[in-house]
């Protein structure tokens, strides 16, 4: 698992852009938000998933790694890892939620 980073060349970060370009990535997704000290323990999911954070700080832990996603960060999430994630920091993160089926 590696964090990807938004590239320029996708335009600019926003929420539309980045649904566009997951969607082409073969995800459907949610935009959710979450508040400052919103934790998800350890739990797994049956399909692959990728968390992204268009504004905010999300910690992610999986396979024995911690993450720091940030505005533009994308963190992919196969089947079956199990991870926990947490908002760090005072801002809410608005996050698109993508899954594949």
């Amino acid at each position: 698992m590696e964090v990807e980073s938004w590239n320029p060349d996708w335009g600019e970060l926003n929420e539309s852009n980045m649904r566009k370009h997951l969607e082409e990535e073969g995800f459907n997704v949610i935009t959710y938000s979450y508040s400052p000290g919103t934790y998800f323990s350890e739990h797994s999911h049956t399909i692959d998933k990728k968390d992204t954070v268009l504004s905010g700080k999300f910690k992610m832990t999986a396979l024995g790694k911690e993450f720091i996603l940030g505005p533009g960060d994308m963190l992919l999430v196969p089947a079956g890892t199990i991870h926990t994630a947490e908002v760090i920091g005072n801002q809410p993160v608005i996050s698109l939620d993508a899954t594949k089926y």
